[in-house]
C-alpha cells in the first residue's frame, strides 16, 4: 500500500503496480479459470447477474449488526429498496448513504451486505444500502436519480433512522460513481439539497474513455477487463453522448463544482484498468482545494473491497477486510 499526495505527479506503472499481485488476488483469479468461469461480456445482463450474485453472496452467517430493516422508499410512483443497518440504536450516529458496485448493471444489497455491514460496526454509524435501478432495463440517469432520492430521504428521515450526527456517502467502484455524483449534485442544488460531510470512495469510474495507460496495460487477466467496461458502460447509457456527461463521468464536472465538495476518502488498486481515471480524479479534487486521502494497494485488483468473503470453491482476500476496516476508521475520523 502506499499514501499518494496528490499535489505531487505521479508516473504510472513503474511505481502505481506492484511487480507481482497480491497472492490472495492471483488464488482468486486462478480458481475463476479453474472452475471455467465464462467471459461477463458474453452473457446477458441477467445471466452476469446470477454468476455474480452467486460469487459475492457466500453461504455463511453475516457479521452481526445490531439491527438490519428492509425498507421502501416511495419515489414517484415508484419505490426505492433500501437496507438500514444501525450498530447501536440506543445511540444518535451518523448517517452514511452508500452505493454497490457492479457496473450500473449487476450487483444489489445483497452482493454488497458484507461491505455495509462492516462500514456499519467500523465506522459506528447507521448506513442505508440503496438498491438503485440499473441499466438496460432502467438506463442512465435511472441510477442517479435513484441515489440523489435516497440520499435525500435519508438525510430529511434522519432523526426518525436513530441518526442526525453527519452524512457521508459511499460507493464502490459504479457506486463510488453515484456517490461522488450526488455529491456534486448537492452543491449545485438550490436550498433543500443534503449537506453531505465526506465522500468515501473505493475506485470510481470518473471518465466515460478507454484510452488511459491502465486501460492497456490491465486490459485482461485481472477480474475487470477492459472489454467488461465496454460491455458495462454499453448496458447503462442511452447513447454515448450520456458519457460526456457529468453525471455519468464526473471527472469532466467544472472547477466550481469541485471546489465546493466535501473531503473525500479514496482507495484505488494497481492491477485495474480504472486506475488512471481514479488518480486523475484525485489530482483534480485536490487542485480545486479538496482533501483528499488516498491509499492505493498496488498489488490488488478491482473490486477487492467486496471479496473479503466469497462462495465455495472461490478464496477470499484478505485485503478487503482491510480495506473495510480503513474505510471504517476514516469515516469514524471525518465524524469526529
Amino acid at each position: 500500500m502506499m499514501q499518494i499526495n496528490h499535489t505531487q505527479p505521479e508516473t504510472e506503472s513503474s511505481e502505481l503496480r506492484a511487480e507481482e499481485l497480491d497472492s490472495d488476488a492471483q488464488a482468486l483469479l486462478n480458481t475463476l479459470e479453474d472452475e471455467g468461469a465464462p467471459d461477463l461480456t458474453q452473457l446477458s445482463p441477467e445471466q452476469a447477474r446470477t454468476l455474480l450474485g452467486d460469487l459475492f453472496s457466500p453461504d455463511i452467517e453475516p457479521e452481526p449488526v445490531a439491527s438490519v430493516d428492509d425498507r421502501k422508499i416511495p419515489a414517484y410512483a415508484r419505490d426505492i429498496r433500501v437496507r438500514i443497518y444501525d450498530p447501536d440504536p440506543d445511540q444518535t450516529l451518523p448517517a452514511v448513504v452508500y452505493f454497490h458496485g457492479g457496473g450500473w448493471v449487476v450487483g444489489n444489497i445483497d452482493t454488497h451486505d458484507k461491505v455495509a455491514r462492516s462500514l456499519a460496526n467500523h465506522g459506528q454509524c447507521v448506513v442505508v444500502s440503496v438498491d438503485y435501478r440499473k441499466g438496460p432495463e432502467h438506463p442512465f440517469p435511472g441510477a442517479v436519480e435513484d441515489s440523489y432520492l435516497a440520499t435525500k430521504w435519508t438525510a430529511d428521515n434522519a432523526a426518525a433512522l436513530g441518526a442526525g450526527a453527519g452524512l457521508a456517502v459511499v460507493g464502490e467502484s459504479a457506486g463510488a460513481t453515484l456517490a461522488t455524483v450526488v455529491a456534486q449534485m448537492a452543491v449545485e442544488k438550490d436550498l433543500g439539497a443534503p449537506e453531505i460531510d465526506h465522500q468515501v470512495l473505493f475506485y470510481p469510474v470518473t471518465d466515460h474513455s478507454f484510452d488511459t495507460e491502465s486501460y492497456e496495460i490491465n486490459a485482461e487477466n485481472y477480474f475487470l477487463t477492459t472489454r467488461g467496461m465496454v460491455w458495462f458502460w454499453n448496458h447503462y447509457l442511452r447513447n454515448d453522448i450520456d458519457g460526456a456527461n457529468l453525471r455519468a463521468s464526473p471527472l469532466r464536472a467544472p472547477e466550481r463544482v469541485l471546489t465546493a465538495l466535501p473531503p473525500v476518502t479514496m482507495y484505488s488498486s494497481g492491477y485495474d484498468p480504472l486506475r488512471t481515471e481514479q488518480f486523475a480524479y484525485g489530482r483534480a479534487l485536490a487542485d480545486a482545494g479538496v482533501s483528499v486521502d488516498h491509499t492505493h494497494y498496488e498489488d490488488m485488483i478491482h473490486d477487492f473491497a467486496n471479496m473479503s468473503q466469497l462462495a465455495d470453491p472461490f478464496p477470499a482476500i484478505e485485503a478487503g477486510v482491510d480495506v473495510q476496516e480503513r474505510a471504517g476508521k476514516a469515516l469514524r475520523e471525518a465524524f469526529e
